[in-house]
């Protein structure tokens, strides 16, 4: 059936984040296809490399919850995860994108030591990777909406190797970028989701609520 092109090209982002285990990954997937609709396609940008026997288990369990008719794209890097938002960018409704972090992590292990130590040079190589995605969602003439899976990874201690507080920095940073863009953003924990857009304030938003009408200590 041939496909007529959105009357303003680009994706709405709907960014989801929550922590491991919250039950994001399994409210995106409801969410895309909803979303999609009875009728619509789907794709799925699937981001995870298997190496071992538990990563195995948990791309088994996704693949189990995913319909048979949505079309996978085994995106491990950012030239293969450009290349299928193009692609399905032209054909589907929703694409489903789980998730930056694993994405950001498969940068971050084909890097050598020294490469590692160059940090200023990592955070501007993030942001024109998070830039790019951006404007490939933008361009897209089909697709409804990108719905992007994400993790939260800065919530505990600093953690002790520098590659790991490397990858929970430009994570936030990552998907601070998304989230300033998006459509909506979800904050899952318990399976349950919460609309952190529908809520957030600016500063002065915040300043303007909390202290309006309250008295100045003048010195």
């Amino acid at each position: 059936m041939e496909r007529t092109p959105l009357k303003s090209a680009g994706a709405k982002l709907i960014l989801i984040t929550g922590g491991a285990r919250s039950g994001k990954s399994a409210f995106a997937e409801k969410y895309a296809a909803q979303a999609a609709g009875k009728d619509g396609e789907v794709a799925y940008i699937a981001t995870a490399q298997v190496y071992d026997e538990e990563m195995k288990f948990r791309v088994q369990r996704h693949r189990a919850r995913r319909p048979e008719n949505w079309q996978t794209f085994e995106a491990p890097t950012e030239e293969d995860v450009l290349a299928a938002l193009q692609q399905a960018g032209e054909t589907c409704d929703v694409i489903l994108f789980d998730c930056l972090t694993l994405f950001l992590s498969n940068f971050l292990c084909s890097l050598s030591e020294e490469e590692l130590r160059e940090e200023d040079r990592l955070y501007q190589q993030a942001e024109q990777t998070g830039e790019r995605l951006l404007e490939t969602a933008s361009q897209m003439t089909c697709t409804r909406a990108l719905v992007m899976v994400t993790n939260e990874v800065g919530e505990g201690i600093v953690p002790q190797n520098h590659l790991a507080r490397i990858y929970r920095d430009l994570a936030g940073l990552l998907s601070q970028q998304m989230a300033r863009v998006a459509e909506a953003v979800y904050l899952v924990s318990c399976g349950q989701a919460v609309n952190l857009k529908s809520l957030a304030l600016s500063p002065e938003e915040a300043v303007r609520r909390d202290l309006d009408g309250s008295e100045r200590c003048l010195i």
